[in-house]
């Protein structure tokens, strides 16, 4: 859908989800495993659905399918082939689709809310926290385009509104992405980066040289950082809106709280929300599309929700 994304924001700022695994730990789900969330679309499918809906309550205005850490090579190791990973990629878009129209139902009034299809990093996939560090071993842009050219064609079927490139820690990644959406004759997409600080993604690239490597790319219509530390996001803020001033800017921190990759745990918590002030800052400095990460549940987007309209 072409230009969804312009006509979300003629408005003004809007909310968007929060972090997908809280809310399923939440709800008592154990993601200990190298799948995380996207074992729920084999092993829970009316959970993801139910996540999604309660971000919709909350008064998220996009949703985000639960294929951050879906792919190919993730499903095969638990038994998984590649057309039935393919079939999994597509079923979280229609989840996230079905609970959409379920809150359509409840709430006829409301305002309409996108489907973003998640693209998780390749890193994600590695599944011991190289998505915080960029370090990708021997892995190189071709090898990174072919991993996600599978996913994006199959999350592509359904008919999502978006795609979300999120938690890109590699300026490699960043460039096999300007690749995949000069191929892929999809819908406007948004490129998130995972940054170490307020200047920099994750392997040590300046944000601005991120930003540049995507900014062209056809379709893209929105670059930011999410799963970065709130502390820095006023900073990035500022600096992708220098890097790219033609493109919407989106941020979706976490709570605060640091992921210890190798314990596969949070190495501290968070406060599951961000202050109000915060929020308006982000707005204030540019950021039109804002909400949470890990550690952000739908009571984080409510309020976001209202801080934006204070």
């Amino acid at each position: 859908m072409a230009g969804a994304l312009d006509a979300l924001l003629a408005a003004g700022p809007v909310a968007i989800d929060g972090g997908f695994a809280t809310e399923l730990e939440a709800l008592g789900e154990d993601l200990s495993d190298d799948l995380w969330s996207a074992r729920l679309l084999r092993d829970g499918p009316a959970m993801v659905e139910a996540v999604h809906l309660a971000y919709l309550r909350a008064g998220a205005r996009v949703v985000i399918t639960a294929s951050y850490q879906a792919s190919r090579e993730a499903f095969a190791p638990v038994g998984v082939v590649a057309v039935d990973a393919d079939r999994l990629l597509a079923t979280s878009v229609t989840l996230a689709q079905a609970a959409r129209a379920a809150f359509m139902r409840e709430a006829p009034d409301a305002p309409a809310a996108l489907v973003a299809a998640s693209l998780g990093p390749y890193g994600a996939m590695l599944a011991e926290g190289q998505e915080y560090t960029g370090e990708y071993g021997g892995a190189g842009r071709e090898e990174i385009a072919r991993f996600h050219h599978e996913r994006v064609a199959a999350l592509l079927g359904p008919g999502p509104d978006l795609l979300a490139w999120e938690t890109i820690p590699n300026v490699l990644e960043a460039e096999a992405i300007a690749d995949l959406q000069e191929r892929f004759d999809g819908p406007d997409a948004w490129v998130s980066f995972q940054c170490r600080d307020g200047g920099r993604i994750a392997d040590g690239t300046p944000i601005e040289e991120a930003v540049a490597r995507v900014a062209g790319a056809p379709g893209v219509r929105a670059v930011g950082c999410n799963c970065t530390a709130p502390e820095h996001v006023l900073e990035l803020i500022g600096r992708c809106r220098a890097a790219a001033p033609e493109l919407a800017v989106v941020v979706y921190p976490n709570d605060g709280r640091v992921w210890d990759g190798p314990a596969r745990a949070w190495a501290t918590g968070g406060t599951g929300r961000f202050p109000d002030e915060a929020v308006r800052a982000w707005r204030d400095a540019g950021a039109t599309l804002i909400g949470g990460c890990c550690g952000v549940g739908p009571d984080g987007v409510a309020a976001i929700g209202a801080a934006l309209g204070g």
